[in-house]
């Protein structure tokens, strides 16, 4: 099969690979019909994730049609359904408590282990993310292996189109996660820093959970529209101080709630943010949390933090201190993805979701290399990718007209 592929910094190819095979008797093959390409996959594509190798097949966001089942796999053949991007046994400790992306037991010991010296514990598995969390081949191909398929799979009903539901696989309920984590009252007032795809769903689902208002923080102009579009006030960060501009329009009490969507990759030329570019560039450090800093600072006494964005490692001048004098709550952590899927489904069903307004473009596997660079490179043309193994190389479908100035 043809496959999408990591070959080290900068570096995507796509390569005929061997066919997946059952192995185990919960096991499932899924046919490749929609598979994403993340904001997370540019941690891979920068070089910033250790434990990738050469040859690794990408992709965490998948869904497709059911082709082979093992013996006690609960799915049946011609079944369509979207895979949770973590990978989850149902039955240790965690996943008994819901905490789905903590699994003990979806991790492989040889890899495990590794994981295990830097955070402090075993890390969960994930489709195409990096041997740290299993080294299992992802879904940007033309066929998957899904293991413990009798319990991440959402099985989707006929006559639903695969944009309404793929995001189902991580960045939907990845939004949704961060704003349950940011406990939104009725009334709160919540600051979004990133509006990509994890932002914009996080800004989507804070209304929904009562929020009065959402105050949304990016450069670009596609994206700051697309939040006006769901509701939000929006701040360009080139144009204003976020920091006065988040205490004027709270009446100097900031917000109630703040979300960092953005990660171990923030952009900016605040002094702080070109010191971590530096540490970064040069191997002295892993990440570069200015919108987190900013985020901390910004939040009201009393607040809550939710950080939905991807860190890897270590951050220099973490403000600890100012955490703590404020009396902030901090909650994180990588998405309980199986924990939502039913209800998240159902709102799309229900229509009080909407995920199609994201999509800009469609693409074959083939241009997977050329779409990772637009990924990397033009972010405010491209607010997400949707790669579909059906479209010959070339056929690019692009979906709808971009903002260059916000509204």
């Amino acid at each position: 099969m043809r496959a999408v592929t990591w070959h080290g910094r900068h570096d995507v190819r796509v390569d005929t690979v061997p066919d997946p095979e059952i192995v185990n008797p919960r096991d499932a093959i899924i046919r490749i019909t929609s598979t994403a390409i993340c904001g997370s996959d540019l941690h891979l594509y920068d070089g910033y994730i250790p434990g990738m190798r050469a040859g690794d097949i990408l992709g965490h966001e998948n869904m497709g049609e059911v082709v082979e089942v093992g013996p006690k796999s609960t799915l049946k053949k011609g079944q369509k359904v979207v895979i949770p991007f973590t990978i989850s046994c149902g039955q240790c400790f965690f996943c008994q408590k819901q905490q789905f992306s903590a699994c003990d037991n979806s991790n492989p010991s040889e890899t495990s282990d590794a994981s295990e010296v830097l955070m402090g514990h075993a890390m969960g598995a994930a489709f195409g993310y990096a041997h740290l969390t299993g080294g299992y081949a992802g879904g940007q191909a033309e066929y998957l292996r899904v293991p413990y398929s009798d319990v991440g799979p959402i099985v989707i009903p006929d006559g639903i189109e695969d944009d309404q539901v793929l995001f189902l696989s991580d960045i939907l309920p990845t939004g949704w996660m961060a704003a349950e984590n940011a406990m939104i009252e009725p009334g709160d007032t919540v600051a979004v820093w990133g509006c990509g795809p994890v932002g914009l769903f996080a800004i989507q689902s804070a209304f929904i959970m009562g929020a009065h208002r959402v105050i949304a923080i990016d450069h670009y102009p596609t994206r700051l529209e697309l939040a006006k579009q769901l509701g939000a006030d929006i701040l360009d960060y080139n144009e204003v101080d976020v920091r006065a501009a988040l205490n004027e329009m709270t009446g100097g009490i900031g917000p109630d709630a703040v979300i960092d969507c953005v990660g171990m990759e923030s952009h900016g030329m605040a002094i702080d943010n070109v010191l971590d570019t530096v540490k970064a560039h040069t191997f002295l450090g892993t990440e570069r949390p200015h919108a987190l800093r900013q985020a901390i600072l910004a939040c009201r006494k009393g607040g809550r933090v939710s950080i939905p964005g991807v860190y890897g490692g270590f951050a220099d001048k973490f403000p600890l201190g100012q955490m703590m004098e404020k009396g902030l709550t901090v909650k994180s952590g990588q998405t309980h993805v199986q924990k939502y899927s039913k209800q998240l489904l159902d709102m799309i069903l229900e229509g009080k979701i909407n995920t199609t307004f994201l999509v800009s473009h469609h693409a074959g596997l083939e241009d997977a290399p050329d779409m990772y660079r637009h990924w990397h490179d033009d972010q405010n043309e491209y607010t997400k990718i949707v790669l579909k193994p059906g479209l010959e190389k070339g056929e690019v479908e692009t979906l709808r007209e971009f903002a260059h100035e916000p509204a």
